[in-house]
């Protein structure tokens, strides 16, 4: 995995493959941060990262400006690799090991961009829960977005809060708004 762009442009991160990871492909993502340019200052945003897993998609924000960001995972595994890169690149990630359900369900933290990487085998039920949570809770700040990365296998387009999705190879992102 490499970051796109910003301060750390074209620097090549590898993870450990023991982690329960997929991270998002470079054309993904560089797709999606391509739309998110045209909406957002990444530099003005604060960012949350569920199921953050390697980190790809957190280090793309800090690379880009953006300084408040949270990654949220349950494996100790990639909680710990985020903390070791976020040190070696000096990046301003925080992170918390936690469950994400259960993040969702008690945290107060508000966010402009709200990213979800869940695994894709998740149950559509499991799927419905995030954006539930998310908009139960009010963590979006105005005129926030949740996006949720998902298998061009599964639809979320009959679930509340839903905007559009767009699709790159077998990945889909999924957006939300208020």
């Amino acid at each position: 995995m490499r970051i796109i762009s910003g301060i750390h442009k074209g620097r090549k991160i590898l993870a450990p493959k023991n982690l329960p990871v997929r991270p998002t492909t470079d054309m993904a993502k560089e797709s999606l941060f391509n739309i998110l340019g045209n909406s957002f200052y990444f530099d003005a945003i604060s960012v949350l990262d569920l199921f953050s897993g390697t980190g790809n998609i957190s280090y793309e924000f800090a690379s880009r400006g953006t300084s408040n960001i949270t990654c949220v995972d349950q494996d100790f595994g990639c909680i710990k690799f985020i903390k070791q890169t976020a040190s070696a690149l000096n990046l301003p990630l925080q992170t918390i090991k936690s469950d994400v359900f259960k993040f969702l369900e008690k945290t107060t933290l508000q966010c402009d961009i709200i990213f979800a990487d869940p695994p894709y085998n998740f149950t559509e039920e499991d799927f419905s829960k995030i954006p539930e949570l998310v908009f139960k809770n009010n963590l979006l700040l105005e005129e926030g977005l949740l996006i949720v990365e998902h298998s061009k296998h599964t639809n979320l387009s009959n679930l509340e809060n839903y905007s559009h999705s767009k699709s790159y190879g077998g990945n889909m992102f999924s957006f939300f708004e208020n």
